[in-house]
């Protein structure tokens, strides 16, 4: 049974979802006002200095922990590549820079339906180049990324790849979206469950999303469709109550068969990226500490 603590994200959610049914043709600066307040579940990170950045015209939040491995955390938001930004994801990198002892840069990337595919993946890559041309290498580098921003963290993996860059050190993905095509039966069994993710919506999003350049059958735009082999080291956490449950155990299943490392974590009760409720519930302070002491065995012997 989900903590008392958790209950907070369940009413968010469900104060969104009235929000859009009441509202199906709501502007778009209303839908991303209000995802905005996702960071009001998240208690602040203690410690943490977080400031406003610019890495060659892409804006950038630093999220600074005290003490400091020497490797990068680099963060994509999610919000359905539509919403998000490195405001409302703040403390939650945050928090997972604390537990890691690393500092993590949160990409402000530009957002569909104005830069549609592969805008994203472009500014995802343009961070990554950042980051080896300043020195640091590719194994004391993670991608992190919930939701949409799961999936960019696997798509940067897998444009980096194909463009000959060396391999990040791990991929730490938060209740993924990695099916473009909404494909998972999860979709369906767990419909009463998940309190905001819906298929239609899911394929509301979709064309915007992919814009005249992009296809469902394009593994980068849409990762489940990915040969996955050469990918570095994963570890997913979802919820069990989610429509996207069945994303991140249809990809696992596919990147091990390809020789990929998974760690898969599926936390009962919980909702579309819990961990935002890092500082204030259980159930995310543990998934932060799983996933802090995971990167850090990967990134501090680098």
């Amino acid at each position: 049974m989900a903590s008392h603590e958790a209950e907070a994200l369940s009413v968010l959610y469900r104060g969104w979802a009235a929000r859009i049914a009441a509202d199906p043709a709501m502007p778009i600066d209303d839908f991303r006002a209000m995802f905005e307040d996702w960071a009001t579940v998240t208690g602040e990170p203690a410690g943490v200095a977080c400031e406003d950045a610019d890495i060659d015209g892409l804006p950038v939040l630093w999220a600074r922990p005290p003490h400091r491995l020497d490797a990068l955390l680099i963060c994509f938001h999610g919000g359905g590549y539509v919403t998000g930004s490195r405001s409302s994801h703040r403390k939650l990198f945050g928090h997972i820079a604390a537990a890691t002892g690393a500092p993590a840069m949160i990409v402000e990337y530009r957002r569909a339906p104005e830069s549609p595919y592969p805008a994203a993946v472009e500014d995802g890559l343009k961070a990554y180049r950042w980051a080896l041309d300043t020195g640091t290498k590719a194994a004391n580098i993670a991608f992190i990324g919930d939701s949409a921003g799961g999936g960019l963290s696997v798509s940067t993996a897998l444009a980096a790849q194909r463009d000959g860059l060396p391999m990040p050190g791990g991929l730490y993905l938060m209740s993924p979206w990695l099916d473009l095509g909404a494909t998972g039966a999860s979709y369906d069994s767990n419909a009463d469950r998940d309190l905001i993710v819906r298929r239609s919506v899911i394929e509301g999003l979709v064309p915007a999303i992919l814009g005249e350049h992009g296809s469902l059958d394009d593994p980068i735009a849409n990762p489940i469709k990915a040969d996955p082999r050469g990918l570095p080291p994963v570890l997913i956490q979802v919820g069990a109550d989610e429509a996207f449950l069945d994303d991140s155990r249809n990809f696992t299943a596919v990147a091990r068969r390809a020789g990929v490392e998974v760690d898969l974590t599926v936390v009962p009760d919980m909702q579309h990226v819990f961990h935002f409720l890092a500082g204030n519930a259980a159930e995310a302070d543990a998934a932060v500490r799983e996933a802090g002491a995971w990167l850090r065995s990967r990134l501090a012997t680098a």
